[in-house]
């Protein structure tokens, strides 16, 4: 007699996350309701159970979805607008001035959904973002049915979204509560940064997420010059400076950390401090180098994000994954630094548990939702395949994602969007393409 379910997936490869360095080779995966039901062998799976859709990819490996740790969505409508500059130069004369002249609910609605199609054909399938009118960032993941965390941003100077850090702080919540009961949309405090972002917010911040019990997402120790502005300015590093103020816990999340002392990698072991590890844009605005051996040896969770389009120039975590392995392995000269199976975790598992979604997503575990994609190694490119993980980091690319699914939906089937509008996607970036670049 077999069990109904909703689907049932056959690959060639199953890899888990969980336990580590784990390849299943020839498993099905069973889905309903949206969670995984069962893995098992294929021929089990095929006397056990009947499926309403099934899926016959037996030259695929099929993984959690990667976790976008940290990226500005909307900015993919700034692609390739400022490149081969330093932070400080990128931002203050090109991209805050095209953010003054052109962000606004469109451009970030618009923005965010050629973001999110390009995740899912590079296999994101949860993405936490950081950018002005999260409503309406909000509104395009709801739309597209990926999973996100929708970052709550907050800085101290105007800008079209709002007047003061109060007036963020104000937006922001109201938007938590309007996504509260969400089952794929979770919320996260994002103020933007220690040199954009005063003492008083930061101590509201502290109050705030304690109370509702909500992480906190933010740009620090990214630059050399950020460190020396801080020492100006409070004598003391912005890591000090987050301590004192009471924000370094397991709720806080840290993105770029590439300066850090032994003692400031101690520090954030400790607090229990999450840390988002961007390695292409760090590389191309020439910030520095996250430690990450360091970190990890030391117990910290690292993820990896992609950062916005404007400063790397893509959301493609297959990416992200090579570089960060090989950055580690050149910056200790040690071969064995963060090795293939490491650094798939962190861009799926470490992200689960840095937005604390690591119960529900990042393996494939009976019982998690079904948040997953499928990656065809039967190219020229992927052959012959002997370990399925180094495969994956080392010699796949996005392009070889083929099917994904969040929480059991099929979101995209053979490279095809299954809830978005490719076309009307350019058609609406070729618009904004026309108006930014004929100022």
């Amino acid at each position: 007699m077999t069990t109904s379910v909703d689907t049932l997936i056959h690959a060639g490869w199953i890899i888990p996350i969980e336990p580590e360095n784990t390849v299943l080779r020839e498993h099905s995966l069973a889905i309903r309701d949206g969670l995984i039901v069962d893995i098992l062998p294929t021929k089990a799976a095929q006397s056990t159970y009947r499926a309403a859709a099934e899926h016959r990819l037996t030259q695929h490996v099929l993984c959690p979805g990667f976790v976008n740790a940290h990226t500005h969505a909307a900015m993919n409508l700034l692609r390739g607008i400022a490149d081969d500059l330093p932070l400080m130069a990128w931002l203050q004369n090109h991209i805050w001035p095209a953010e003054g002249k052109w962000v606004n609910e469109e451009f970030v609605y618009d923005g965010t959904r050629l973001a999110i199609a390009e995740m899912l054909r590079s296999g994101t399938t949860c993405v936490n973002d950081m950018y002005f009118f999260p409503d309406a960032a909000a509104r395009a993941y709801k739309e597209s049915g990926i999973r996100a965390s929708i970052g709550l941003v907050i800085i101290d100077f105007p800008t079209a979204w709002a007047r003061n850090a109060q007036e963020y702080i104000d937006k922001g919540l109201a938007l938590r509560d309007h996504y509260r009961s969400h089952p794929l949309i979770t919320t996260a405090l994002a103020p933007h940064a220690p040199y954009t972002v005063s003492d008083e917010p930061l101590k509201r911040i502290r109050v705030l997420a304690d109370e509702l019990d909500m992480p906190i997402h933010m740009h620090v120790h990214e630059t050399a010059d950020e460190l020396d502005q801080s020492l100006q300015h409070h004598a003391l590093h912005p890591l000090e400076r987050l301590q004192r103020l009471g924000l370094l816990s397991p709720r806080f999340l840290a993105v770029h950390m590439t300066q850090l002392t032994a003692h400031e990698i101690k520090l954030v072991a400790d607090t229990g401090t999450h840390v988002l590890h961007c390695p292409e844009s760090n590389m191309k605005l020439a910030s520095g180098i996250c430690p990450v051996p360091a970190l990890l040896d030391a117990g910290v969770n690292v993820a990896l994000g992609t950062d916005g389009a404007s400063s790397n120039n893509d959301l493609d975590m297959f990416g992200e994954m090579r570089s960060a392995t090989l950055l580690a392995k050149v910056a200790l000269r040690d071969a064995t630094a963060v090795p293939a199976h490491r650094v798939l975790r962190m861009a799926t598992l470490n992200g689960a548990k840095a937005l604390w979604l690591d119960q529900w997503i990042g393996s494939l575990v009976p019982g998690k939702s079904a948040d997953l994609i499928a990656i065809n190694l039967n190219r020229i490119e992927t052959q012959p395949v002997y370990h399925p993980i180094s495969q994956l980091v080392y010699a796949a690319s996005r392009d070889q994602v083929t099917d994904v699914w969040v929480h059991g939906k099929q979101l995209m089937n053979d490279r095809r969007l299954l809830t978005l509008d490719e076309q009307s996607i350019l058609s609406k970036t070729q618009e904004w393409r026309q108006r930014i670049g004929g100022q």
